[in-house]
C-alpha cells in the first residue's frame, strides 16, 4: 500500500480490515466536485474509484476526458487515467475509504432533498469491509450524516457503526467535510483552502482527517457532525444574507432613480462599511440554495435568513420587469441578453437568474431575444423551441436596440461607451461602472 493509505490508516480504527479492497478511495458522484476531488486524490498517488450513475460519464472519464468545464481539470484527469490511478464505474467497489460527493437539490417547497445521498449510501453499505471510512461531501441539513449511519446499520447489521455521542468508534467511520471551492478555481481550492471535517465520533474525525491531510496544504479543522454540516450552510447563509441587502439596495435605487452603484463605491470609503455589489438574483446549487437548508432546521427561528433568499429571488422577478419595460417602449425591437451562467467565466447554469429570466422572456418574445454566452455552443434546453437565437457579441451589437448585462464574463468587459452607443443599456452587474 502507498504512503498516504498508510498515514491515514495509522490514525484510523483498530479495527482496519486486512482484506485487500478494490481501490483505496471510491468517489460517489463524479460532478462539479466529486470529479476535481477523485482526480487530485489520483493525482497524490491514491488508487481511486469514481462512480457515476451516466454511462456517458463513465466512458468519459475513462478516455481520459472531463463532461465539466473546469480551470486545469482536462489535464489533471487526463494524467489520473494515464497513470491508471483513476477509473471510472458504473457499480460501487470495495475500498477503504467512500466519499459521497452527489446532488442535493431543493425538493417541493424549499426542502432539502437528500434522496441521491441516501441512496448512494445503500449502494455503499453492501460493500463495507470493517475500517472503512464513509464521508459525506454532499451540503446537507444538519442530521445527514447520521442518517446515513441510520442506512449503514440497516442494511448491515453485521457491523458495529458508530451513533452521533459514542465515545467508541465502530467497525466503520462515519464523517462529514463540506467542499467550500469558488467554480473556476476548484482544483487549487480543493488543496488550499482549510477543511472542516466533522466525525459521528472522535475517532470518525480522525479516521476522516487523515486522509484530508494527504492532500490539502490548508488547515484540517475537526469536530462534529453536525456542526460541521452547520458551517457549510451558515458560509453560504452569511453571504446570501449580505447579497439580499446589495440587492434590495438596487431596487430601493431604481424606484429613487439613483444611481446605486455610486452609493455603494462612496459608501464603502467608510473603514467599516463593505456593501456587495447587486445583481440579477443569486444564482449556482450553494448560495441559491442551502440556506433553505438551514431554514429547515428550525423554520420558527430563521427569519432573517428566509427573507433574504426570498428578496434574492424577486431580484430575478424585478430584472425581467425591468427588462419587459424597456421592450415595450422599443416596441418590436430586439434585446441582447448577455450571460446565462451564474458567475462569471464559467458554464455552470445551475439555478441561474440569468437563465430564469432569460427563459420567461423568451417565451413570451421568442425572436425578439438574442442571447450571447460565450460558455455555451448551443442554447440550453430551457430556452430550445422559444424562437431566441444564440448570437455572437458582434451579431448582438448589430441587431439588439436593447442590451442588457446579466454576467460580467471576461468575454464582455471590453466593451466601451462607443461600443454601446444608440443602445438602451441595462447593466445589472455594474460591469460597465468597473
Amino acid at each position: 500500500m502507498n504512503a498516504p493509505f498508510e498515514a491515514a490508516k495509522a490514525i484510523g480504527p483498530d479495527a482496519a480490515s486486512e482484506a485487500i479492497p478494490d481501490h483505496e478511495i471510491a468517489v460517489i458522484g463524479l460532478g462539479y466536485i466529486g470529479l476535481p476531488t477523485a482526480a487530485v486524490l489520483a493525482t497524490r498517488g491514491w488508487r481511486v474509484c469514481g462512480v457515476d450513475v451516466s454511462q456517458s460519464v463513465i466512458e468519459t472519464v475513462n478516455a481520459g476526458r472531463v463532461h465539466i468545464e473546469e480551470r486545469d481539470l482536462d489535464g489533471l484527469v487526463r494524467e489520473a487515467v494515464a497513470s491508471e490511478q483513476l477509473v471510472a464505474s458504473l457499480e460501487v467497489p470495495t475500498a477503504h475509504f467512500y466519499m459521497i460527493a452527489v446532488p442535493t437539490p431543493l425538493g417541493a417547497d424549499n426542502a432539502p432533498d437528500i434522496a441521491s445521498v441516501e441512496a448512494a449510501a445503500r449502494a455503499i453499505a453492501p460493500k463495507l469491509l470493517p475500517g472503512a471510512c464513509v464521508i459525506v461531501e454532499s451540503t446537507s441539513p444538519v442530521g445527514t450524516t447520521e442518517s446515513v449511519a441510520e442506512i449503514i446499520a440497516g442494511v448491515r447489521p453485521d457491523l458495529a457503526v458508530p451513533r452521533f455521542g459514542d465515545r467508541e468508534g465502530g467497525d466503520i467511520a462515519l464523517a462529514y467535510c463540506p467542499e467550500r471551492v469558488l467554480p473556476g478555481r476548484i482544483v487549487t481550492e480543493l488543496v488550499y483552502n482549510d477543511r472542516v471535517i466533522g466525525g459521528i465520533t472522535p475517532d470518525c474525525a480522525g479516521r476522516a482527517a487523515a486522509l484530508y491531510h494527504s492532500f490539502v496544504k490548508g488547515d484540517c479543522l475537526v469536530t462534529n457532525a453536525r456542526i460541521a454540516e452547520t458551517v457549510k450552510l451558515v458560509e453560504n447563509s452569511f453571504r446570501d444574507v449580505n447579497i439580499a441587502f446589495a440587492n434590495e439596495l438596487s431596487m430601493i435605487a431604481d424606484a429613487m432613480e439613483i444611481d446605486v452603484w455610486e452609493v455603494i463605491r462612496l459608501a464603502n470609503r467608510h473603514p467599516r462599511v463593505n456593501v456587495l455589489q447587486p445583481g440579477p438574483g443569486v444564482g449556482g446549487h450553494c448560495i441559491a440554495v442551502d440556506p433553505w437548508f438551514l431554514v429547515s432546521g428550525a423554520p420558527d427561528k430563521a427569519r432573517l435568513i428566509r427573507t433574504a433568499r426570498e428578496v434574492n429571488d424577486h431580484k430575478a422577478i424585478h430584472t425581467e420587469e425591468r427588462i419587459r419595460k424597456q421592450l415595450r417602449a422599443a416596441r418590436y425591437g430586439k434585446a441582447a441578453l448577455l450571460g446565462l451562467a451564474f458567475k462569471p467565466d464559467i458554464d455552470d447554469f445551475r439555478e441561474s437568474p440569468a437563465l430564469e429570466i432569460s427563459t420567461s422572456l423568451a417565451r413570451d418574445l421568442g425572436e425578439r431575444i438574442l442571447v450571447v454566452e460565450p460558455f455555451a455552443e448551443q442554447l440550453p434546453d430551457e430556452l430550445a423551441g422559444t424562437g431566441a437565437k444564440l448570437v455572437t457579441l458582434d451579431a448582438a451589437l448589430r441587431e439588439a436596440e436593447i442590451v442588457v448585462v446579466l454576467v460580467d464574463h471576461t468575454a464582455f468587459r471590453h466593451l466601451t461607451p462607443e461600443d454601446l452607443s444608440g443602445h438602451i443599456v441595462y447593466d445589472t452587474r455594474g460591469m460597465l461602472k468597473r
